[in-house]
């Protein structure tokens, strides 16, 4: 970064700066807890002849404690891609009218996460319901670990309410799904992606956007023939933008497909294999008859549902990589149907 000509080439360099501020987020606290440590050494001998210290020592080795229960979380990112950016898609299932809102809903949660963690934010595709919220949306989270911290949120969401859709003030049920994926460079060798294996539909952008979006065929649809993955844009007026996005979102896409192939294979090892894919209910989230949200993995558990909303997830992330590194097998969710 001290080279004169470091700011040449932008793009190169921001990644370059979003590198090393990966590389802090564990050197930091790693500096620090050794530092205390020796602190705390001393601060012992001291103790002993000063029994009037022993307060103190003991709020420091306190203090410790919770620096070396960070950094051993932090020591659980070593997925071959959990440095990345994260790439978030969210899509409204059943549950109608409710189930576009709670989808939306999901979206401002992780929006608020990544707010407090004063991480970036960047929609790269958004589809509006006609009546509420989203029937889909893809949004761009970039900072120190994003993606390993948020792959575990991949799976259905499950919302227990009463909707305000509905007429007849009945409780429902709505699901929406999030996939995860890591937001691979053009430049990356591993994921190749070849001209030949996609299929490219163009057709004109809908939903909200200006008269632009609507009258000119914009929005792009890649088909990915080896995968079956598919993947839309619809953000930009550009139809180059849009395939340069929707390139982005499928190269990230098989990056993550690729990766949950390899923990499949280690699983089945120890005949393990936990139900975290796309399609499965891995968190219910309650409004009715009490406030709560219960993680169905992990057992994971608050009694706020405003507050995880707010974006409080950290306590659920956390528990989620605790989880997987102890090779649990999933919870029973018969107290929550």
């Amino acid at each position: 970064m001290g080279q004169p000509d470091f700011w040449g080439n932008s793009e190169k360099a921001q990644a370059t700066v979003a590198s090393l501020k990966s590389i802090n987020t564990i050197l930091k606290p790693l500096d620090e807890a050794l530092a205390t440590s020796a602190d705390l050494e001393a601060l012992e001998e001291l103790a002993r002849e000063d029994g009037s210290l022993e307060s103190e020592l003991i709020r420091e080795a306190d203090r410790m404690e919770l620096m070396v229960g960070a950094l051993e979380l932090a020591s659980l990112l070593s997925g071959p891609y959990d440095s990345f950016d994260a790439i978030v898609s969210i899509n409204a299932r059943d549950g109608g009218t409710d189930a576009n809102d709670w989808a939306e809903m999901l979206l401002r949660m992780y929006s608020a996460w990544a707010s407090k963690r004063e991480f970036t934010v960047e929609i790269l595709d958004r589809q509006d319901d006609a009546v509420a919220g989203i029937q889909s949306a893809s949004v761009a989270i970039r900072g120190p670990w994003a993606y390993g911290y948020l792959k575990g949120e991949t799976g259905i969401h499950r919302l227990v309410r009463i909707s305000p859709f509905n007429a007849e003030g009945k409780r429902q049920t709505s699901f929406a799904a999030v996939d995860v994926s890591p937001e691979i460079a053009d430049d990356d060798t591993e994921v190749e992606i070849r001209d030949e294996d996609i299929r490219e539909d163009v057709f004109r952008a809908s939903g909200a956007g200006g008269q632009h979006v609507n009258k000119t065929s914009s929005a792009i649809r890649l088909t990915h023939f080896p995968t079956g993955i598919v993947v839309q844009c619809q953000s930009e007026r550009s139809q180059h933008k849009n395939r340069a996005t929707a390139i982005k979102m499928l190269r990230a896409r098989i990056a993550r497909m690729n990766e949950e192939k390899q923990e499949a294979e280690q699983l089945a090892r120890y005949k393990l294999q936990p139900k975290t894919g796309f399609g499965s209910q891995i968190r219910n989230y309650f409004l009715h008859p009490d406030q709560r949200v219960k993680d169905q993995r992990t057992g994971h558990y608050v009694g706020s549902f405003q507050s995880v909303l707010d974006g409080n997830l950290d306590g659920f992330l956390d528990s989620y990589l605790k989880w997987k590194a102890s090779g649990s097998a999933p919870q029973a969710a018969a107290d929550d149907t």
